[in-house]
């Protein structure tokens, strides 16, 4: 009897030294807006989400722009939001209209459409400051890949504020305070992109280089795009980040996830961190604080987009 229990005790003794797998926490859940959908245009497209921080004093904000290529994306849960609110700054994450509704609509170029809204959805945050207890003054843009490029976009680009318009929004800034990015492409300019990764293949359609019944078709036209350039050159001009810098213009910070190799065919291009050492050293000579972060990048500051937000702007 007592040899026919052995097996028995073995595994129940195995069983009891054996640790019980470890039990991952519960995610935290994300923090619904405090006021959601709010629109600042027209179109269903031009809506935004706030979500307010506690405070008795008016807050920094985090202005964020969702990625997707400027042709997908949503602006639901932006990334920075959590450790902005926890620190006393709110946010505002927005849906702007896409590249190609704007080439269905016959507007030219596409991209404007999705930078003109990020441009008008700041102004209008900005007319909402008293309503929302915001700081007008310290508003730090934020998104990856074209909501990077779009925040880019303010950071760089003269005030657009008309102060002799009757629309109390267009008499609003839209300068910065700061913007923190992740994967941006800091350039629109198919030359420039060409020589800095040879296997560049993003930004035609910003210009009408793509079918707009066929978001597929987004990164094929590059060499259409690299041929007839001068017939864009214009727009380039006006739209890319790297042509807006200037001395006034406010700190950045830019994050990408691979090393750079600059003349070299990158594994996903329109994301590579050759965009953030051109628009660091265009920055440098011109006397614009841009920080640069990458694995194993040297004069790393902040460790994270959230921590140089914080820092900047509740400094």
């Amino acid at each position: 009897m007592k040899l026919a229990l052995l097996p028995f005790l073995f595994v129940a003794s195995l069983h009891a030294q054996t640790p019980a797998p470890a039990v991952n926490p519960a995610p935290v859940p994300k923090r619904a807006p405090t006021i959601a959908n709010v629109a600042y245009g027209t179109h269903e497209r031009q809506v935004l989400d706030f979500y307010k921080a506690e405070s008795t004093k008016p807050t920094p904000l985090l202005f964020f722009i969702h990625g997707g290529g400027w042709v997908n994306g949503d602006k639901a849960n932006p990334s920075p939001a959590q450790a902005c609110l926890a620190a006393g700054i709110s946010v505002v994450s927005i849906n702007y209209r896409y590249s190609y509704q704007a080439q269905l609509a016959g507007v030219m170029p596409p991209v404007q459409w999705p930078l003109e809204d990020a441009a008008r959805a700041l102004q209008f945050v900005r007319s909402k400051a008293a309503e929302w207890n915001i700081d007008k003054q310290r508003i730090g843009a934020s998104g990856g890949s074209a909501g990077a490029c779009s925040s880019l976009y303010l950071a760089f680009h003269d005030d657009m504020a008309d102060p002799n318009s009757s629309d109390p929004v267009a008499r609003e800034s839209t300068r910065l305070w700061c913007a923190a990015v992740e994967g941006a492409q800091t350039s629109l300019d198919p030359k420039q992109l060409k020589e800095w990764t040879p296997n560049s293949r993003y930004g035609g359609h910003a210009f009408g280089f793509m079918d707009p019944n066929d978001k597929k078709t987004r990164d094929t036209r590059f060499a259409e795009f690299l041929e007839k350039r001068e017939s864009v050159l214009k727009w380039i001009k006006r739209y890319s980040p790297y042509e807006l810098v200037s001395k006034d213009d406010p700190p950045v910070y830019l994050r990408y996830g691979d090393t750079p190799a600059l003349g070299q065919p990158q594994k996903d291009p329109t994301h590579t961190s050759n965009y953030g050492v051109k628009l660091q050293e265009h920055c440098q000579a011109i006397g614009t604080e841009c920080e640069l972060v990458y694995p194993n990048a040297s004069n790393v500051k902040h460790k994270s987009i959230a921590e140089f937000l914080i820092a900047t702007l509740k400094n």
